[in-house]
């Protein structure tokens, strides 16, 4: 039951970006024309995916073909994992159980027993969905595979015009939409959990609070605090965002650069610290993003699923 969920999430995740990605794929096409005509000394990793194909008014950029990948990939995995299941798991069969479990008793710890049940489809989803993003978008020479043109200057030089492949999460248009995603089903999960009024009382508190000018005084102090936790809730998605996309971004970043600073001779030696604190950085990040997204929904829902429970 709950692989089917997983799977849908994913599925939602791969097709996230298609509206953000479109509107933002001529931009980052015309970035890329920029960037590439004039042959920057850097090499950087654009802060905009070009747009590789186009299918139809679609526009496909570099970032949503490597989420094509990543998401075949663990959904073959899961079918691999799942075609004969055995009483008594093992092999690959064993590791996923295991992956999946475990992660179902660290979200059920936070968010509860009751909303483990309706949430974990989402929250499994994301953690592992992120954490094979950034792992894949840290294979040596991603970035180099793709479209080159020629340079007719004094040296003849080919220049790498379009990657075919760029890392997932270094992509602001992926982490908008999850963030964007989880907002609508947090909203979503709060409403059914508490209803609307349930909802709208969670947040401002103005009920129990006594007649009189203390009471009113709470009053007023429990609206203002409300509207700052509206504040508050406006702010999530934004930093859900950035955290995850600035990480992984600069990460790409630095490991080109120092790879440039060590040289075609030594460049490979240097990165190697860089490498394996980006291999730490990538399960952080996927941990942070999802335990952030579990913490928010505990925050609103925790204590109506502990009195539905009882």
């Amino acid at each position: 039951m709950q692989l089917h969920k997983i799977l849908i999430a994913l599925f939602l995740m791969i097709t996230g970006p298609f509206v953000l990605a479109d509107e933002g794929g001529s931009i980052s096409s015309e970035k890329s024309e920029a960037d590439s005509h004039h042959h920057e000394e850097a090499h950087m990793l654009p802060p905009a995916a070009p747009v590789i194909f186009e299918v139809g008014p679609m526009k496909i950029t570099n970032s949503m073909f490597v989420t094509f990948i990543v998401a075949l990939g663990i959904i073959i995995i899961a079918q691999m994992a799942t075609s004969n299941i055995q009483l008594i798991p093992s092999g690959l069969q064993n590791f996923v159980e295991l992956l999946v479990e475990s992660l179902y008793g660290f979200f059920e710890s936070i968010i509860g027993t009751d909303m483990v049940k309706r949430t974990f489809w989402f929250f499994g989803t994301t953690f592992i969905f992120i954490l094979f993003a950034n792992w894949f978008g840290l294979i040596p020479g991603l970035g180099t595979i793709g479209y080159t043109y020629q340079d007719y200057g004094l040296f003849h030089n080919h220049h790498l015009d379009a990657p075919l492949m760029r890392g997932v999460n270094a992509d602001v248009n992926m982490t908008l939409a999850m963030s964007g995603m989880f907002m609508v089903l947090w909203l979503y999960w709060s409403l059914k959990a508490l209803g609307p009024g349930g909802f709208i009382g969670h947040i401002f508190n103005v009920k129990g609070h006594g007649a009189g000018f203390f009471g009113v005084f709470l009053v007023l102090v429990f609206i203002f605090v409300g509207i700052i936790e509206i504040v508050s809730i406006g702010v999530r998605p934004v930093a859900l965002t950035f955290r995850l996309y600035g990480n992984v971004f600069a990460g790409e970043n630095i490991l080109e650069t120092v790879m440039k600073l060590g040289g075609p001779w030594f460049g490979w030696l240097a990165v190697l610290p860089f490498y394996f604190l980006e291999l730490l950085v990538g399960l952080v990040q996927a941990l942070v993003f999802s335990l952030l997204a579990a913490v928010f929904t505990a925050l609103m829902c925790e204590h109506h699923g502990e009195e539905h429970v009882h």
